[in-house]
């Protein structure tokens, strides 16, 4: 299914947008400063309009069936969810041709921009649709974490965020002024980034003195969050909850 949704984002790069039903709901591809990006919605059709939540995938891609459960949760506790896209087929392909973290890194420094540039897009384009509240929050786990960190900063369009095992970027939070209200969900055992990722991000902001609360799962590695039984579960109910206090206030 996944390679699938590749390819069709690669047949519609020089489209605006179009769209198509999927398993999950519709598929759609926008057109953004960063390009042109496929979403998968979990949207209701009916009733009160609602807010949003984007969900900004690792480096694998949408690959684990944990994004669809998130999604479906957002959908059944009154969000409307979208996961982006935000890796091409271009980008798959040079991540998995790179060998090394170290290689991976660099090429993701060539590509922040561009998607930081996305996430923005993506934020603006659900802004505008008439059966949206105009809240929108914002989801990343790991690499999509860093995306959204980054693309977060100082950003008066985003209302929530979420990161789970993953900050900025190296480099993205010497200028931050602020940061939208911040739940942060990591792993203790995570090897990828340490606790302390989470714990000095969570004294950045709270010296700027924004909103931030950090839930260290016992044990949890890297991605545990899309792993099976309790702790993720545990942990999607929590990133839920937060989504629905700060969004549909």
């Amino acid at each position: 299914m996944r390679v699938i949704f590749a390819v069709v984002l690669a047949l519609l790069s020089s489209l605006a947008f179009g769209n198509a039903e999927a398993a999950g709901g519709r598929q759609f591809s926008i057109a953004t400063p960063g390009g042109n990006v496929l979403i998968e919605s979990f949207t209701s059709s009916s009733g009160p309009s609602r807010p949003a939540v984007i969900v900004l995938s690792g480096s694998h891609g949408f690959v684990s069936p944990g994004y669809d459960e998130l999604g479906q949760s957002f959908n059944a506790a009154g969000l409307d969810a979208y996961l982006v896209h935000l890796l091409s087929p271009a980008d798959q392909a040079a991540i998995a041709r790179a060998g090394s973290s170290t290689a991976r890194i660099a090429y993701y420094a060539t590509r922040w921009q561009d998607w930081i540039a996305t996430v923005h897009g993506v934020v603006s384009y659900i802004k505008s649709q008439p059966h949206h509240t105009g809240k929108v929050g914002v989801f990343g786990l790991s690499l999509g974490a860093q995306a959204a960190a980054a693309a977060s900063a100082d950003s008066t369009d985003i209302a929530a965020l979420v990161l789970a095992d993953g900050a900025f970027p190296d480099g993205y939070s010497k200028s931050v002024r602020s940061l939208p209200p911040l739940y942060i969900v990591w792993g203790g055992a995570d090897r990828t980034f340490p606790v302390s990722t989470a714990q000095k991000l969570r004294q950045m902001v709270q010296g700027l003195g924004g909103s931030v609360s950090l839930n260290v799962y016992k044990d949890g590695p890297h991605n545990f969050f899309l792993k099976s039984g309790e702790q993720a579960k545990a942990a999607h109910q929590s990133v839920v909850d937060f989504f629905v206090s700060q969004l549909s206030r």
